[in-house]
């Protein structure tokens, strides 16, 4: 072997120890423990996960922090102990980054009564039930195994956090307030989209997304507020697209647009933060979720936060309540329209309520039609479990 093709095979090695050496870095940074972080490692499922976050910008969800702070304050117990400090340090909001709301918002500074919400939701466009095209099925529990069951409500506890069958029930503490507006509807991806009918296409930011809030899930969040304000109950609907220009630290622009709101109307209970989900098999084709009783409605989830990530969130266990509660009612009419709840470790910025639930309405594969029909669904059974 020559003397050159020596130094070619070692810088070849190096290569590929720096490369082997960041991707362990960058997967550890976002482990808790020795043990996870070696999970993570060795688990090809969650490494082709991660890659997929990592792209997006969002493998650490509920931090803004950067990869190298992270694994910093990772690795070392002393500055761990003030991880919350630093992440209030670190995501200070540069006022010179513009925002598609930004023009809203200022001429909402410059009125005389800032802040103040729309009296309802704007008038909404007509959309077509057309089917879309794309394959449907049903998701439903067949098997206790691997949830805690609370009546008909299945949970699925996929959090770091302790979760025991005598932490359910449906006795929520959040109660609506007798001043309105009582609800705060955000959308922290509110680019979030779904599949058209043939001819009804969107113009699209990204993949199943759009800025057109015609047919994103502010859209979804419309019929909510307009739902629940026929019910008596006041809402404000923020339209903020906190996933653009950036996807990352969209949690930390809704944290703050969240707060903003609950400063100006105390009034505020209740915290929906309307999403959709993606659901396709391997090779990457999109389903849809149809409620059986209701095949024109998109299935719902409940995404409940907790503080298995080690961020402080010591009533989590509150607003799953609040959601086995509303899932108890919905259930009672239409027994597939909602899937298991889920817990994870982000806190999903539901530590600043206990009336605070992140909602997945249907999913890319589902219409904007059977997604409206699911998010009017909600919007009764929700308002029938908190008025009744």
């Amino acid at each position: 072997m020559t003397q050159r093709t020596r130094r070619i095979l070692r810088g070849g090695i190096s290569l590929a120890l720096a490369v082997s050496t960041l991707w362990a870095v960058t997967r550890a940074a976002a482990a808790e423990t020795p043990g996870e972080a070696a999970r993570e490692l060795l688990d090809p499922a969650r490494s082709a996960l991660a890659l997929i976050r990592f792209e997006r910008g969002d493998l650490l969800p509920d931090s803004p922090l950067s990869l190298p702070a992270a694994f910093a304050l990772r690795f070392s117990p002393l500055l761990l102990g003030a991880h919350d400090a630093v992440v209030g340090a670190w995501d200070v909001p540069d006022a010179s980054s513009p925002t598609p709301n930004h023009a809203r918002e200022a001429a909402e500074q410059d009125s005389d009564a800032p802040g103040a919400p729309e009296a309802s939701a704007p008038e909404p466009a007509p959309v077509s039930a057309r089917d879309n095209g794309v394959p449907s099925t049903t998701l439903r529990p067949s098997d206790p195994a691997g949830y805690l069951v609370c009546g008909e409500v299945y949970v699925h506890n996929g959090s770091a956090a302790s979760l025991a069958q005598s932490d359910l029930g449906f006795d929520f503490p959040a109660k609506l307030a007798e001043d309105k507006p009582q609800v705060l509807i955000v959308h922290t991806h509110g680019c979030e989209a779904y599949t058209m009918p043939e001819g009804e296409e969107y113009v699209e930011s990204d993949d199943h997304r759009t800025l057109d809030e015609k047919y994103n899930v502010v859209r979804v969040g419309d019929e909510i507020a307009r739902v629940l304000e026929e019910s008596g109950i006041g809402v404000v609907h923020d339209r903020t697209l906190h996933d653009y220009p950036s996807y990352s630290g969209a949690y930390n622009r809704s944290l703050e647009t969240i707060e903003k709101y609950r400063a100006e109307h105390p009034s505020i209970t209740y915290v929906f933060d309307v999403h959709r989900d993606a659901v396709a098999d391997a090779d990457g084709k999109q389903y849809k979720l149809l409620c059986a009783e209701r095949p024109d409605a998109a299935q719902l989830e409940f995404v409940i936060g907790s503080d298995g990530g080690g961020l402080s969130h010591e009533r989590w266990r509150d607003n799953l309540k609040l959601a086995c509660a509303v899932q108890k009612t919905l259930l009672e009419k239409y027994p597939t329209l909602m899937r298991p709840i889920v817990v994870r470790n982000s806190r999903y910025n539901q530590q600043v309520s206990p009336g605070s639930l992140l909602i997945e309405v249907g999913t890319a594969g589902n219409s904007l039609a059977e997604a409206l029909s699911a998010a009017r669904l909600f919007a009764e059974g929700f308002a029938e479990t908190v008025t009744g």
